[in-house]
């Protein structure tokens, strides 16, 4: 009996192991057929590489042969060997070499040109800084204050006897409207004016008034100018520290306190160029009392603009020599506007303070139709430049860009246009300060992808 189980058991135990051998190599049997697909599949791969790497070598082939067929066409155009062409492209690799240079020098001259300018702004800056001067607030007109609205009468007398003896005498219009208490006096000539508002003055204090009275009130109002005058000048020529100069000179230079250019008072002007000049000279190592003294007389030509021949700054060099300024200043005098060549240093300092006080903030000023004339002369002087397509006048007339056709104007011919609109202005025009030309050109080229 118990033999029989143990058989049973045994048979069970080989059937049990029977089968797992069975799985186990089934198992095998599934690796194996995966590995040989696998190892077919890299063969077929292998084999394809290897067709592809022999079309390249063929495709190489044919391209080393077509780029040598091109390079021999390629000579035969240009008539050029392979070593000439290769001579031809050093040489201008050479030519753009050198022209980098040159770019590379003028650049390096531009930034040497405007550190020059930044210390030269930085002068005037501190020049400037240090003065204060009032702003320019001439007319061509005066009012006199009246005592009462009878007192009009009285000036105009007798069917107007009164007012045109004033009027003969003076050279001023007196205007007599409905302002109340009041009347004013013009004309462009600022001695006159004050001559007859000093006489006017006179005359109504006085109360009686008539062609006799109004003569008497005349002369001694006209000698009354020319002592203002007088102490006017030695005021500046205290003010300014310039010492030993002529009488005659005193005299002409007390005329200026009268005189107006683009509203401002040239006597006003002389002497904040005179300290202008002295501060720059002192900044720069340049003699500050030539500068100062130069300067200060530099528009002693307009005092007696009208009477002789010849521009004021040629006038004013004439009559420094005359009465016994040193040379410097006399050349100082005569080059400040560049009628003559500019041969020192104090003289393009008188230049630059001449400038810069004409130039600052509300130191001149223009009506508007003398404003709006000057910016279309300024225009249309550039307009008739060939190549020139649009100008635009900027800074209140102090600068206009230029815009020219690339076309027609190329970087060289820039500079020369700029110089030669410069030229035509200075020729043509008369105006305070300084005028900056600056020519563009701009090239642009556009195209539409579709």
């Amino acid at each position: 009996m118990a033999g029989g189980e143990a058989d049973v058991g045994a048979e069970a135990e080989l059937r049990v192991r029977r089968d797992e051998l069975i799985r186990l190599e089934e198992r095998a049997m599934r690796e194996l057929e995966s590995s040989s697909a696998g190892l077919r599949e890299a063969e077929r791969r292998a084999e394809a590489l290897d067709r592809r790497e022999e079309e390249l070598k063929a495709a190489e082939s044919v391209l080393q042969q077509t780029l040598a067929a091109r390079m021999a066409e390629l000579e035969r155009l240009a008539g050029l060997s392979r070593e000439q062409a290769e001579a031809t492209l050093l040489e201008a690799v050479s030519r753009d070499a050198e022209h980098q240079a040159g770019l590379i020098i003028k650049r390096t001259e531009d930034e040497a040109r405007l550190e020059a300018d930044r210390r030269a702004r930085g002068i005037l800056a501190v020049a400037t800084q240090r003065l204060a001067s009032s702003q320019s607030t001439e007319s061509n007109t005066q009012t006199v204050q009246l005592p009462n609205e009878e007192m009009k009468g009285r000036i105009i007398g007798k069917e107007g006897r009164n007012i045109r003896s004033l009027q003969s005498l003076t050279g001023v219009d007196i205007i007599i409207d409905e302002t109340p208490e009041s009347v004013v006096l013009s004309s462009f000539d600022p001695v006159r004016r004050e001559v007859a508002r000093i006489a006017l003055e006179k005359l109504i204090d006085d109360g009686r008034i008539h062609p006799a009275a109004c003569e008497a009130a005349y002369l001694e109002a006209e000698g009354e100018v020319g002592d203002v005058m007088v102490a006017a000048a030695e005021a500046a020529l205290l003010e300014t520290r310039v010492t030993g100069v002529h009488p005659e000179v005193v005299r002409l230079l007390g005329r200026l306190r009268f005189r107006t250019s683009y509203g401002q008072n040239v006597l006003a002007h002389s002497v904040e160029c005179s300290h202008l000049a002295a501060m720059m000279a002192g900044e720069m190592g340049a003699s500050v009392e030539v500068s100062r003294r130069a300067a200060l007389l530099h528009d002693i030509g307009k005092a007696v603009s009208h009477e002789v021949e010849g521009t004021h700054a040629a006038v004013g060099g004439r009559l420094a020599r005359r009465y016994d300024e040193i040379d410097e200043v006399s050349h100082a005098i005569e080059a400040h506007h560049n009628e003559v060549e500019v041969r020192t240093v104090e003289a393009v300092i008188v230049q630059a303070a001449d400038a810069l006080s004409g130039a600052r903030p509300g130191a001149r000023g223009d009506s508007l139709e003398q404003y709006v004339r000057r910016l279309g002369d300024l225009e249309e002087i550039a307009l008739r430049q060939p190549g020139v397509n649009k100008v635009y006048a900027m800074q209140a007339g102090r600068e206009i860009r230029v815009m020219v056709d690339p076309g027609k104007v190329d970087d060289h011919a820039v500079a020369v246009l700029s110089h030669e609109i410069a030229s035509a202005i200075e020729r043509e025009m008369e105006y305070p300060g300084q005028v900056k030309i600056t020519v563009i050109r701009e090239l642009r080229s556009t195209r539409v992808a579709h």
